[in-house]
């Protein structure tokens, strides 16, 4: 038994370490090769996406916490590093504001911009701002056992404040946000290599991500998080507190968000409010939901896939594209529970189904006869359990 089992864990991270070879030698070899540098821009800008899905599909998929407002973590990290790259283009011109604030009238630089002029401080922020406000509100909202609709519709209305507040802040960019960066850490964003660079930091940062989120999905605590999910009281019965574990899982999809949202923002060269709101959150989910939440790689590519779908059915079907996202989420929920990565286990199944159904039926060995009234009637119990 111990041998079989080793072989079977030496075959699964063999399969593990393959499929990150040919998922790194796609990415960094042949996307380059194929794509245009427009086409390799916009799959960078899908990368990001597909950083989100992650943590969603561990936080949703395996937690089952319906997590809506992933725009508020996401917009952190993208307007964090927005804010270093305005001011050091400001810094590089000898202006002591950024040039939207000359335009907008603003000659002093407010005081919650002035820590991140600073790269380094700017890069601590990005990955702990998120992380720290995700466990605030997940110890507010767990540790009162809000959960299912309620807790969806909360993070929906925190992503939704954002915005509207962002949007009346002109000090911070107002309706139009924060744009035109023309550099990233002192490489020049107009220049065709430096853009290939953020696109492989991207490639990069999700094949780590997705690494991370397989090693977390595969520990004692995956197991503990569907445990929770499927049987909350049963897990607190256990004596585990199930709003730390759905805390954890909350905080590390926060943090994988911000980390999205500050890449999406040099790739992109702009973040407004209408990329953190309402819709922007639900476009997240309706990926994970699509490519299959329960799955490591479905929210992944279902991610990149809808993102894709958008961008060029949009471009065919510019009235009609959100009517088509919308049929194929209805039908991918009512029909496809499990996502398009359950397609082939239910194909599967039901081929195996068919299989055992037109297969001859074996005759069954006639039971033994037993002397039932020789025997007390919890040895007569036993003996039935034994003979089946």
């Amino acid at each position: 038994m111990t041998t079989l089992v080793q072989r079977w864990r030496a075959h699964s991270s063999l399969t593990t370490l393959g499929g990150f070879a040919v998922a790194a030698i796609l990415l960094f070899a042949v996307a380059p090769a194929m794509l245009s540098d427009f086409r390799l821009n916009l799959l960078a800008k899908f990368l990001c996406f597909a950083i989100v899905a992650a943590g969603i599909g561990l936080a949703w998929g395996r937690g089952g916490m319906l997590t809506l407002g992933q725009g508020v973590f996401f917009g952190i990290g993208a307007y964090i590093m927005a804010m270093h790259l305005q001011m050091a283009d400001a810094a590089r011109l000898h202006n002591d504001v950024p040039e939207f604030m000359e335009i907008a009238g603003i000659r002093e630089l407010p005081s919650f911009w002035q820590p991140f002029a600073s790269g380094p401080v700017a890069l601590i922020g990005i990955l702990v701002l998120p992380a720290l406000v995700a466990a605030a509100l997940g110890y507010g909202v767990f540790k009162r056992r809000v959960k299912g609709t309620y807790f969806a519709i909360l993070s929906q209305a925190l992503a939704a404040a954002l915005a509207i507040l962002l949007t009346g802040q002109q000090k911070i960019g107002g309706f139009t946000g924060l744009s035109d960066f023309r550099a990233f850490f002192g490489f020049k964003l107009s220049d065709p290599a430096n853009r290939q660079m953020l696109f492989f930091i991207a490639a990069g940062t999700l094949l780590v991500v997705v690494a991370l989120v397989r090693q977390l999905m595969r520990s004692r605590y995956g197991e503990l998080l569907v445990a929770v999910r499927d049987q909350e009281e049963r897990v607190r019965f256990l004596g585990y507190d199930p709003a730390n574990v759905k805390i954890v899982a909350y905080v590390v999809a926060a943090f994988f968000a911000g980390i999205a949202g500050a890449l999406f923002t040099p790739i992109v060269g702009i973040i407004s409010p209408a990329d953190i709101g309402v819709v922007p959150s639900i476009a997240f989910i309706i990926g994970v939901a699509i490519g299959g939440r329960t799955t490591l790689l479905g929210p992944v590519l279902g991610a990149i896939g809808v993102a894709w779908a958008q961008t060029a059915l949009s471009e065919e079907f510019p009235s009609s594209w959100t009517y088509l996202q919308g049929v194929l989420f209805i039908v991918v929920v009512g029909f496809i529970p499990a996502g398009l990565a359950g397609v082939w286990p239910m194909a599967k199944g039901a081929l195996e189904g068919r299989f055992r159904r037109t297969a001859p039926a074996t005759p069954a060995a006639p039971a033994p006869v037993i002397a039932s009234a020789a025997l007390p009637d919890d040895a007569l119990v036993e003996e039935k359990v034994k003979s089946r």
